[in-house]
């Protein structure tokens, strides 16, 4: 496409291009998706999605990226200056509710990971790791003044991930375990108790 602005009809046709693309791709991941399938999805022809995007490739590269703003926003978020058991704690329910929200996401995101992250190991390396590395020196901050228990900072946050993106990469299984879809309000209580137990100062 050209950079003159987009008119209502193309603004649309994209956006329903991007959200077909999510929902093929956190389905059957990049290798399993065609552009046939995205297009029709979108109710678009071939040839019409194209003049959108050149590629399979090109739709999955531009869902990954806005992804990767939304997945680093809570993290952004934490503030050195705030309560510091409050501001992880509000990370970990921010994470849940992503889980929650946005699940296709969430899986799209796996998928990529399990890959070998081909198309975004250059974020990875770069723009998170950056990130992750400053809010590391915040909590090693934080525990050395006894605001928190002694934690490895990096690991916290793997820990955090894992206890929340599971509930949408695994919904499925989540749900047929507990035998009802709405597992919100439980998953918070005990990741609110897990998490406080283990960061309160001895």
């Amino acid at each position: 496409m050209s950079d003159k602005p987009q008119t209502r009809i193309q603004a649309k046709n994209r956006a329903a291009i991007l959200t077909a693309g999510l929902d093929t791709f956190s389905q059957f991941g990049f290798r399993g998706s065609t552009l046939d399938q995205i297009a029709e999805a979108a109710g678009l022809s071939k040839p019409n999605l194209l003049y959108y995007f050149p590629s399979k490739d090109a739709i999955y590269t531009a869902l990954l990226e806005r992804l990767l703003d939304t997945w680093l926003d809570p993290l952004i978020a934490m503030n050195a200056d705030g309560d510091p058991i409050e501001e992880i704690m509000s990370y970990a329910m921010r994470k849940l509710e992503m889980s929650r929200d946005y699940p296709r996401e969430s899986r799209l995101f796996a998928n990529e990971i399990l890959q070998g992250a081909p198309h975004i190991a250059g974020h990875l390396s770069g723009d998170l790791r950056k990130l992750v590395d400053e809010k590391a020196v915040v909590i090693r901050g934080w525990a050395a003044a006894g605001k928190i228990a002694d934690v490895d900072p990096h690991h916290l946050i793997f820990s955090i991930w894992s206890l929340t993106q599971h509930y949408a990469d695994f919904d499925v299984q989540v749900r047929a375990v507990l035998g009802k879809d709405d597992w919100y309000a439980d998953a918070g209580a005990h990741l609110d108790g897990l998490l406080r137990a283990r960061l309160l100062p001895g």
